[in-house]
Order: C-alpha cells, then sequence, then structure tokens
C-alpha cells in the first residue's frame, strides 16, 4: 500500500498503513435526529468506521451534538455553497467535514472555513467529480476525464495548502471506474495525502457493486487507497457489506464471515442458494472472520473447500458437514441449516477473544 500521510477523524486514524476505514452517508433528513442516529446504529453494527451527513442549514448543523452523543464513529460533516454553515458544522463538533472550496465563495470565506478547522483540530476532505468541474476545466479537457479530474482537485489540495491547513483527504470521483481508476493513479503520484476512494453515483444495488468491485478493487489490488465508499443508490447499510465483501475478495483482513458457494450442476440435489443466503443473512454482523463453504456435493465439497474453517457438501437430501477438509458428521437436509449456524456460532465464540 503507498505510503501516505496520517490524518485522524475523531478516533480513526486513516493513511500510513492503517486498515482501510470503511464509509458510507446517511440518507435520513439530518435535521431528524433519532431516524439519522437509527441508521447510523444500524451501518455501526455492518461494520461502518465513519458516517456522513447532509448539513444543508443551520438548523441541520445544529443537530450534530444531538446526533454524536448517540453514535459512536466518526461524523462528517457535507457541506456546500455556504462558509458559514461550515463554520458552524465545525464549532457543532464534527469530526471532518467535506466542502468543495471552488463553491465555497472568496479567498477570504475558504480562509475563515480553514481558521475553524485548524482552532478545532480537524481535517478537511476535498476533491473533484464530474458535477464540480468549473467551464474553464471543461474547456480545456472538453469531458470529465481523469486528467480533468486530477487538474481540478489538486487546484481544490492549493487552496488549503495556500492558507496553512495539511490536514488534508483527497476524493476524485466519476461514475466510470476506469475515470475513477486512471485518476487515482495520477493523484496518488502527485500526494501523500489520504485518497478515499468512490466510484460516484453508481446507481442502484446490481451496477453500483460490479461498478465498485471493478474500480475500487482494481486500485485496493495496486495498494492505493485510505477510505472508501460504495455508493448505493438506496439502503446505505449494503454499502458497508458491500465494501467488505470487495476488501476481503482482495485480500484485505478483515472481520467477518466470508461465504464460498458453488454454482451448482445436476449433480446437486440441495437448494444450494436458499442455504447460501440464509447462511449469509444469518452471518452478516458477525465479526470473527472465517470462511464458510456451502457446496453441492461430494466433489466440490470438503476436497476443494478444505480451507473453509466449516462447510457442507451436499448429497440425496442429507449432508456431510466438515471443517478444514476433515468430515465431522453427516445431517439429513432438514437439520443442515440448524447444524451449520450451530457450528459458526461456536467457532465465532472460540475465537472472540483474538479478535
Amino acid at each position: 500500500m503507498k505510503n501516505t500521510r496520517v490524518v485522524t477523524i475523531g478516533d480513526v486514524a486513516v493513511g500510513g498503513g492503517n486498515k482501510m476505514a470503511i464509509q458510507s452517508m446517511t440518507n435520513t433528513d439530518t435535521k431528524k435526529v433519532q431516524q439519522t442516529v437509527n441508521q447510523i446504529l444500524a451501518l455501526e453494527s455492518a461494520g461502518c468506521d465513519i458516517v456522513r451527513s447532509a448539513i444543508y442549514d443551520m438548523e441541520s448543523a445544529k443537530r450534530i451534538p444531538k446526533i454524536k452523543e448517540q453514535i459512536h464513529i466518526p461524523f462528517v460533516a457535507d457541506v456546500h455553497f455556504d462558509h458559514e454553515i461550515a463554520i458552524a458544522a465545525i464549532e457543532y463538533g464534527a469530526d471532518k467535514i467535506r466542502i468543495n472550496p471552488g463553491n465555497i465563495g472568496d479567498e477570504k470565506k475558504i480562509k475563515a472555513v480553514v481558521d475553524a478547522a485548524k482552532t478545532h483540530g480537524i481535517p478537511i476532505r476535498v476533491g473533484a467529480n464530474a458535477g464540480s468541474l468549473s467551464k474553464a476545466i471543461m474547456q480545456k479537457y472538453g469531458a470529465p476525464s481523469a486528467d480533468a479530474l486530477v487538474e481540478s482537485a489538486m487546484g481544490n489540495i492549493r487552496i488549503l495548502e495556500k492558507s496553512g491547513f495539511h490536514e488534508i483527504v483527497v476524493s476524485i470521483k466519476s461514475s466510470s471506474a476506469p475515470v475513477c481508476v486512471e485518476a487515482y493513479r495520477k493523484i496518488s503520484k502527485l500526494v501523500d495525502y489520504p485518497l478515499h476512494l468512490g466510484v460516484t453515483e453508481a446507481g442502484t444495488y446490481k451496477n453500483a457493486i460490479i461498478k465498485s468491485a471493478i474500480g475500487l478493487g482494481t486500485l485496493v489490488l495496486e495498494g492505493i487507497g485510505d477510505t472508501m465508499r460504495v455508493s448505493i443508490t438506496g439502503d446505505p447499510v449494503q454499502e458497508i457489506y458491500a465494501a467488505r465483501d470487495i476488501l476481503k475478495n482482495c485480500g484485505v483482513k478483515l472481520g467477518g464471515v466470508e461465504i464460498i458457494s458453488c454454482p451448482t450442476c445436476a449433480r446437486c440435489s440441495l437448494d444450494i442458494e436458499k442455504i447460501a443466503n440464509s447462511i449469509e443473512s444469518f452471518t452478516q454482523n458477525l465479526k470473527v472472520p472465517m470462511k464458510v463453504a456451502i457446496m453441492g456435493c461430494a466433489v466440490n465439497g470438503p476436497g476443494e473447500a478444505k480451507e473453509a474453517d466449516v462447510g457442507i457438501a451436499g448429497g440425496r437430501n442429507e449432508a456431510l458437514l466438515f471443517s478444514r477438509g476433515k468430515i465431522i458428521h453427516k445431517v439429513d437436509e432438514f437439520d443442515i441449516l440448524p447444524e451449520l449456524k450451530r457450528l459458526i456460532m461456536e467457532f465465532q465464540q472460540d475465537y472472540a477473544g483474538k479478535y
């Protein structure tokens, strides 16, 4: 992983080789405190490390203390256009603010925001996306290309650096996975600030997962990135599960259960899809890292999935339970789910103290 400088957001350190921080953003009305808190608590349970909310007026800024006193992860204020709202969000306790200096106003207004961030010791996230590019940059490049995004982001970084501010996190987002990959590769060679990864406006679940797996997965495998958000239209909790899955499949060690299941064939007589979906739902909030294999037959059973901590290999109206390649015992089809769940929870309890 590229060695970036460390920036601290609340009690979470990003950059400098710290673990990839998973982020999401609430889609409740921030002024509705209890709805927002409930959503953040659900995000926490799913494994969210940092949460962001839109702070769009003074009243929403005033709600920050009430929200923060009920949650357990750093709270980031997302502010656009109004420097006074940005300052208020800082003063009301945001652990980081996300701004676009280009739409905050003149240099005096930006400096006022920077001074407030310095006084309260919080970082600022800046960057670029297709919607934030200036007319001059669009005229120069003709499209929101990787080079256009990098130039825009560097301009925002220089604005903060000119004010003597260096507690910066940088993001460069596009709805195109290839553009994202190219842009992050380029900016990672120009700055040592932590990079927040994301393919923005990625769409509904299916398309968002594909785009994010391609874009973010490529960057993670190349050692680029310090925090990430998978952008999905809908329930933000799904963003956390998606981010965890991407990271785990990139070889990043995280807590939680990885499901291995075969695609099935004519040898399979059990409803493997139903079993796999049930176990996936059952384990989604478990913290101890483990692999669970759900295989349709002996061909793809203990041998092919021998690295799984626990698993099943289907037979006709029955299944073999196995652990790390060794068969434990046989169960009939009605006992498969209860027995597999029991083994999973035993494993979780046995190793809970190590994580």
